[in-house]
């Protein structure tokens, strides 16, 4: 019994010193939202839309975490698809052109500036 948990410990700490733990993985999803500052505003709306429609997310999507247990996360390899990998990706550039469209205040209409004679 010793053995198998000496054995299984070993492998665990082994998967996650490779760079590809689920921890690890999650965190690069999320993104930041300065890089997307530079874009105008009609070009990051489609982007982002676009990026949803592709990969079926909402435009409103944000980066997933799971809960491993007792403390496991950095040595609990990652196992999702790389389907699945591809979609938390996107849901974090989502997230992260969502962030810069608020900033922004993108697809606003501009506050004009009335003239008007005090009453």
């Amino acid at each position: 019994m010793r053995w198998d948990l000496m054995v299984l410990a070993s492998c665990l700490a082994v998967a996650g010193c490779v760079g590809n733990s689920m921890s690890e993985q999650q965190d690069a999803n999320v993104q930041s939202s300065l890089q997307y500052d530079s874009v105008p505003c009609d070009q990051l709306l489609a982007q982002r839309n676009g990026l949803a429609q592709q990969y079926h997310l909402s435009v409103d999507a944000k980066p997933s975490f799971s809960n491993p247990a007792m403390g496991f996360g950095p040595f609990t390899p990652d196992m999702r698809s790389k389907a699945k990998r591809d979609a938390d990706q996107a849901s974090g550039k989502i997230d992260a052109m969502n962030r810069s469209i608020t900033r922004r205040e993108c697809g606003k209409p501009a506050k004009q500036n009335k003239l008007a004679l005090p009453s």
